[in-house]
């Protein structure tokens, strides 16, 4: 989120955002827990295949050659009022390149389709070849999984009991509950976007032992105070999360419900929350988190709060009374420290910072982190490509890395350092030269937004294409290699055509983390100031009950419930 207001509606304007490879979802929980037992995992990894052929399977001579059409059609057996009208969509795909050492390999097809539909479509094993013009449909195969309800965009099936590896996997999909045809894109679709294609995930393992293996800018607080009355110091002066280490400080591979001395959970991600205080609440940011708790019906793994360099009140005189309540309490802290001083309306330059002439901020701040005794997430100026009047990008990195070094100095060890881009395409060129260095960032992070009409767009963007497309550019270009990855903002506006859409979209939210595991932590960016609020556009996650619905449906996924963190 830019400290800029509607900058970040009209920065996407400079030029089109890439079209990201479409991800799968992957199917089922994460048993890193199992596997420790078995062998060591290295980083998880993941392919996009693109099907080599697909046909529609039907009795019906009048389609013609189905295996070259751009659409391909499922429908019962009774179809339109055709008692032997049925059709089948069948999809070949040629996988390759996965690694012999590949374990835990979990395979998604994702198909689109331009309408919503009352249906409830089936993955079958399939014996059809998809390169006929027209097969004729046989008794389906083993049942792989069913969408109930098909969506309109990209809908999903984990097809991982069928494709276990290389090889030549063909799968087709059967349709029940609606006896007219559904058009889903195929093969040849000019949109290549659209096109059927594999998500496949694995870990790389080695063999198995004899023995088991035992790993707008944020409405700022007044300086002054808060009007409030600050909440009371709970008894209980230990917090209640004490992380169990592990050695590394990347992707842990252990029992499910351990956490690395980074805050990498060892399973699924943490759920967290940005949302600001206000003058109405009295500038109460305690209970500015707990009463859209209240709502969703579960505490928040990590709050997300901005402060600035002032050093002084809630703005920068932080960990604060409420924040401190916080930890106590079990959430994790993500503080995103930005190099400006909120109350004044200034704005440092990195050279200020990486001078000395911040050195008393930089040392009170790193004590108080010290003090605080619990690991908590840093970040330091988040999206720095969005801050040309700061310096160069050079020069982030060299302020990054002074007040990296100064907090180690101070002994302020506990400091989970997070680097957090905007993931804009437009600036995949600078990401290099704003990369600290892996001695200097923990996790990697970008914010990733479905703005639809908030930024003049048409395009409504699903989950997994909203998160995919920095995600992948980090896998092809090794920035962060083998860190854990963060969504430090992400959110979504609603769809007015479709008034569902919303829930819909967050209800979809966890399998799009599933298909991007390295991703373990998202925290939604609920602040009414992100954009212009009008009659199309309002990005928070409770401005209506369906939209709340859907996003309290998605806290409750069992990805996002960590034993250890506050949703217990």
């Amino acid at each position: 989120m830019t400290r800029h207001g509607l900058h970040r509606i009209t920065r996407f304007r400079s030029g089109p955002r890439r079209k990201a490879i479409a991800l799968g979802v992957v199917g089922g929980a994460v048993v890193a827990g199992l596997v420790a037992t078995m062998m060591p995992l290295l980083a998880s990894d993941e392919l996009s295949i693109r099907a080599t052929a697909d046909t529609t399977a039907t009795a019906v001579t009048q389609d013609g050659d189905n295996a070259v059409k751009s659409t391909l059609a499922t429908c019962p057996v009774r179809c339109d009022g055709n008692p032997r009208g049925g059709r089948e969509a069948v999809v070949e795909f040629a996988v390759t390149n996965v690694p012999a050492a590949a374990v835990n390999v979990r395979a998604t097809l994702r198909m689109h389709t331009w309408q919503q539909f009352a249906a409830t479509v089936t993955a079958h094993a399939s014996r059809l070849s998809a390169r006929e013009a027209r097969p004729t449909p046989t008794s389906a195969g083993t049942a792989l999984s069913t969408v109930t309800g098909v969506a309109k965009g990209v809908n999903e099936w984990d097809v991982s009991t069928l494709v276990t590896g290389n090889g030549t996997w063909t799968v087709s999909l059967a349709q029940t509950g609606l006896d007219t045809r559904i058009y889903w894109a195929s093969v040849e679709n000019r949109n290549p976007d659209l096109r059927p294609s594999l998500t496949i995930t694995y870990d790389i393992g080695t063999a198995p032992s004899s023995a088991p293996t035992t790993r707008p800018a944020p409405a700022p607080s007044p300086s002054a105070p808060p009007t409030t009355t600050a909440p009371k110091p709970s008894p209980t002066v230990a917090p209640t999360r004490t992380p169990t280490a592990t050695a590394s400080a990347e992707l842990p591979s252990g029992k499910c419900g351990s956490v690395s001395d980074k805050l990498v959970p060892s399973c699924g991600a943490w759920w967290g929350m940005y949302s600001p205080a206000g003058a109405s609440g009295g500038w109460d940011h305690g209970k500015a988190i707990t009463d859209v708790e209240a709502q969703v019906g579960r505490k928040f793994d990590i709050v997300h709060r901005y402060h600035d360099f002032s050093n002084a009140g809630s703005n920068g005189a932080f960990p604060d009374a409420y924040e401190q309540q916080q930890m106590r309490e079990g959430r994790l802290m993500f503080f995103a420290w930005e190099s400006r001083n909120f109350s004044a309306g200034t704005t440092l330059k990195w050279a200020d910072v990486y001078s000395g002439r911040q050195d008393a901020t930089i040392d009170a701040v790193a004590g108080r982190i010290r003090a605080a005794k619990v690991p908590v997430f840093m970040g330091f100026d988040h999206e720095p490509e969005d801050e040309p009047e700061k310096g160069s990008d050079a020069e982030f990195v060299r302020a990054w890395r002074y007040v990296h070094e100064r907090f180690a100095k101070a002994g302020a060890d506990n400091a989970v350092w997070v680097w957090t881009m905007m993931g804009w395409s437009g600036h995949y060129s600078r990401y290099a030269g704003l990369y600290p260095g892996d001695r200097y960032v923990d996790w990697v992070a970008y914010d990733p937004y479905n703005f639809h009409v908030c930024n003049n767009s048409t395009v409504w963007k699903s989950p997994s294409t909203t998160v995919s497309g920095f995600y992948r550019w980090l896998d092809e270009n090794g920035i962060g290699a083998g860190k854990p990855r963060m969504l430090a903002e992400f959110g979504t506006n609603f769809n007015s055509a479709d008034p569902g859409a919303k829930q819909r979209w967050f209800q979809d939210f966890p399998a799009a983390l599933k298909a991007h595991p390295k991703i373990k932590a998202a925290i939604y960016f609920n602040s009414p100031g992100m954009t212009t609020r009008t009659a199309t556009c309002d990005m928070t996650m409770n401005h209506n009950a369906s939209a709340l619905a859907g996003f309290s449906q998605a806290g409750k996924d069992p990805y996002l419930r960590q034993p250890t963190g506050g949703s217990r």
